[in-house]
């Protein structure tokens, strides 16, 4: 028989998925926010130091200056330049000026804005085929036509700075980088540990049994109280309904059976009392009618007893074996009432881990069928194998076998063959020995033997 479509929850995605993507996407934001912060306060940094050198050597030069013999005269101080060679192998240029008079160095190095006295002027140009970084300073100087300004330019080229800003980069991405692989070992450690309770109360539901049902005690955060309440008070309002439906059943058990049988045995005295033919067949088709009611009735019972246990499925050694030399003697007075004998084949030594109660009861299903629709005189045997891997317990018949064409459709719940017309059944016995035999692990078959007759097989997997 199929099992019944189970309905699984529908997925939303992950919430640690989720919480790591959104700490991620954060973390990356920052890891490139950090790269340009890096950068540009570098850059500030890399450019302030390469003014204040540039600056300091044109005050070194413009201190230089003095008048003799009617003439101005620059002595360029060692250090002016120095300095700034010193700090990489960059190209230097100059320029002085006597207000609009050039005196010295190169003429068509562009001049900054005019420049204050107490504060340098900056220019970043092209000269020469190179972009320079200009630093001018003027102050006033007196000569014998008068005041004039006294303006002094120094420019460097950029190509080391660049080669630096360079470096600072790669250092900078380095920096944001490690910072996003930083985060991201962070942001799982913080997802995993926000997921963790929900883990640990998944772990405390799943690992109880079908059957256990008490309030959930796991210390949750504040957040999955309301979760853990609405779910405790689920299990409680089921605990309920299991019991009440197990109460029906035990009920249902006794109150439909005792007076089906006792209707059934009023209905034989008035049978063996009355002469009126009529009579007699209409009280035979009531206690025929009877036999059937109860013998759905005990079914339907017997299967719902058989879904409860497996719902909480006993898991002990059972001698397989000795329980068929059991059943086969509670079952051997209804054979002996059919005149079939009820025979005990090759018995080896097979144990099967599961419930002793649902493995005899189906078994007893078994017996039960091959017992009502063997013709008298014939035979049933039910016979143990066990090769090592797997156990096979084969109950076979000589009567009449299954009908051709759709045998599986027999163990499916109220279906019955085409041959079974005056033979009361509910069509729910195959039904258990199916579902008991997949509950074990094994596999339940059924098929007609060669030389006549059903073979049903319950194959289990070896203890």
């Amino acid at each position: 028989m199929s099992a019944p479509a189970r309905q699984d929850p529908v997925s939303q995605g992950s919430i640690r998925r989720r919480l790591l993507l959104v700490q991620l996407a954060g973390a990356a934001a920052l890891a490139v926010l950090l790269y340009f912060v890096v950068l540009s306060v570098t850059r500030q940094v890399a450019q302030q130091s390469q003014d204040n050198v540039l600056a300091a050597s044109a005050l070194s030069i413009l201190g230089s200056a003095r008048v003799s013999g009617g003439e101005i005269v620059i002595d360029l101080p060692y250090s002016a330049l120095s300095m700034l060679d010193s700090v990489t192998d960059e190209r230097v240029f100059y320029a002085i000026w006597l207000g609009d008079e050039f005196l010295s160095g190169y003429q068509d190095l562009p001049r900054p804005q005019r420049p204050g006295e107490a504060q340098p002027a900056f220019l970043e140009a092209a000269f020469l085929g190179a972009q320079v970084r200009i630093a001018a300073v003027e102050r006033p100087f007196s000569t014998d036509l008068g005041n004039e300004q006294l303006s002094v330019s120094v420019a460097q080229t950029l190509t080391g700075r660049d080669q630096t800003m360079a470096r600072i980069s790669r250092v900078a991405l380095g920096v944001g980088a490690g910072f996003f692989a930083l985060s991201a070992v962070l942001a799982l450690i913080v997802a995993q540990s926000t997921i963790r309770p929900l883990n640990r109360l998944t772990g405390a539901v799943s690992r109880r049994g079908p059957r256990d049902l008490r309030p959930v005690s796991a210390p949750v955060p504040s957040e999955m109280v309301p979760l853990v309440a609405s779910l405790n008070s689920f299990m409680k309002r089921l605990e309920t309904s299991l019991s009440r439906s197990e109460d029906f059943i035990a009920e249902a058990a006794h109150r439909v059976r005792t007076p089906l049988a006792i209707v059934r045995t009023q209905a034989e005295i008035v049978q063996r009392r009355v002469r009126d033919e009529d009579t007699r067949n209409a009280v035979r088709e009531m206690i025929h009618a009877v036999d059937e009611s109860s013998r759905t009735a005990g079914q339907l019972l017997d299967h719902a007893m058989v879904v409860f246990r497996l719902d909480d499925l006993a898991c002990e050694p059972v001698d397989l074996p000795a329980l068929v030399r059991e059943t086969v003697s509670q079952v051997g007075v209804l054979s002996e009432m059919r005149d079939i004998d009820l025979i005990l084949g090759r018995m080896e030594d097979a144990v099967v881990e599961g419930d002793a109660i649902l493995l005899q009861n189906a078994l007893r299903n078994l017996l039960d069928n091959a017992i009502k629709y063997c013709p008298p005189l014939a035979e049933v045997t039910v016979s143990v194998r066990n090769d090592g891997n797997e156990i096979c317990l084969q109950v076979s018949d000589t009567g009449p076998g299954f009908p051709e064409g759709g045998k599986r459709r027999l163990v499916q719940r109220f279906s019955r063959g085409d041959n079974v017309s005056g033979v009361v059944g509910s069509g729910l016995g195959l039904t258990i020995v199916e579902d008991v035999t997949v509950a074990h692990g094994g596999r339940f078959t059924i098929d007609n033997n060669d030389g006549g007759g059903a073979c049903a097989r319950l194959f289990f997997p070896a203890s």
